[in-house]
């Protein structure tokens, strides 16, 4: 898609992102079981856990998000809610790009939220701002199609 058109879409709503990271969520926790379904025979069946299991399924999140952002912009639950991300430039995010969103993102979770609920006041999250991207509204687009 043409960066310059979708450069001049309007940013999604909080109540669109939130809903498309609840439908993203299913499929990450099915991810996440399969992942550690996986590791638990070289575990000896023992529960799992640890910093290394930790880290292994952040990799995971990100990957799955980076993945989907790099290639198309969306992911499923974007796709579902007509919604996408971009860079300034009206690209789809760099690998970079997608780190540091999904780094500033656990920040702004971890801030109560804050960094979301920010989106009420504002047409972007403390995460957009930070990575120099945003998520925009493109159900007016696909309609036109």
């Amino acid at each position: 898609m043409n960066p310059k058109i979708l450069q001049q879409c309007p940013p999604a709503s909080l109540f669109k992102q939130l809903l498309a990271m609840l439908y993203d969520s299913f499929l990450i926790i099915a991810i996440l079981f399969i992942a550690t379904a996986i590791l638990l025979p070289f575990n000896h069946g023992e529960a799992v856990g640890g910093i290394f299991y930790t880290l292994y399924l952040l990799m995971l999140i990100f990957i799955f998000y980076s993945w989907f952002w790099n290639k198309s912009g969306q992911t499923l639950g974007m796709k579902v809610w007509k919604i996408r991300i971009i860079n300034d430039y009206g690209f789809n995010p760099s690998w970079s790009e997608s780190f540091l969103r999904l780094i500033f993102a656990i920040i702004s979770i971890a801030c109560l939220g804050l960094g979301y609920w920010w989106r009420l006041f504002k047409p972007w999250t403390w995460h957009d701002r930070l990575s120099n991207t945003r998520i925009i509204d493109v159900s007016k687009l696909t309609s036109k199609k």
